[in-house]
């Protein structure tokens, strides 16, 4: 059997999905801190098999399927379950379904995202990406999970459904978001604002020990509905001024 370079990124591809069987069995033992640790394990499995392939010049119709396949699992089947066993079996059959909503949308996120590859703008993601999802989900349970008592703050309980259910709809929406810069001179040239962001979020995340990540991921959930508006707003000024500056020019032109 021959083994080519292709088989490196495909190796970190399958940790990111074994780390998302792992955090099954965490939430089914009620461990949900070590849970919601081995899914952000999974996140960081999903982006060294990114650069693999990019360092290795490997890509493949192969890999991106099976990377779609294990972000499934890793970001929509796992984060799902979390949240059904920590609150949502106590709303019963709308819990279900619900709690069903990262899974199912995060499948056809993907499965959108694949069929439209070729004509994949790189500097923009159409809709949330799946695992930033799963990561804002985790850091939700992080902040507000008490492994001590083995419980969520009851205060923010409510929350849970309502985030299911924005976060899921975000991610088959068409709103932008930006994707990931490379960390590479010409990258950080490109887009000095991400690069910055990304680094200062990483530094304020190890800096507060995981503490910050919520934070971080909710300023980056919302950014697409802000950059949503900011357009949406903008292109009502731009025909109304337009329209302004035309019957100004032809009321002159009578004078």
């Amino acid at each position: 059997m021959k083994i080519t370079r292709a088989v490196v990124p495909s190796l970190f591809t399958i940790l990111n999905i074994f780390c998302g069987f792992l955090s099954i069995l965490s939430t089914a033992r009620g461990e949900y801190d070590m849970a919601a640790w081995l899914i952000i394990a999974a996140g960081v499995f999903d982006v060294l098999d990114g650069m693999m392939a990019r360092i290795t010049k490997s890509f493949s119709d192969f890999g991106v399927e099976l990377d779609s396949l294990c972000d499934v699992v890793s970001f929509g089947v796992a984060p799902s379950f979390m949240l059904y066993t920590m609150h949502l079996k106590t709303l019963d059959g709308l819990g279900t379904l619900i709690a069903a909503m990262p899974m199912a949308f995060g499948a056809m996120r993907l499965a959108r995202f694949n069929s439209q590859l070729t004509g994949y703008d790189k500097d923009y993601f159409r809709g949330l990406p799946i695992p930033s999802t799963a990561m804002m989900i985790c850091a939700f349970v992080l902040v507000y999970f008490n492994p001590a008592s083995g419980t969520v703050n009851s205060s923010v309980l409510g929350f849970m459904a309502p985030m299911a259910v924005i976060l899921s709809l975000l991610m088959v929406s068409t709103i932008k978001y930006d994707a990931m810069p490379k960390f590479s001179k010409r990258g950080l040239l490109q887009h000095p604002i991400r690069f910055t962001f990304v680094v200062v979020s990483a530094t304020a995340v190890l800096l507060t020990r995981g503490q910050a990540l919520m934070y971080v991921f909710a300023v980056y959930v919302a950014s697409g509905p802000i950059r949503w508006l900011y357009q949406a707003i903008r292109n009502l000024i731009q025909p109304s001024r337009k329209h302004a500056e035309e019957e100004s020019e032809l009321t002159s032109v009578d004078v």
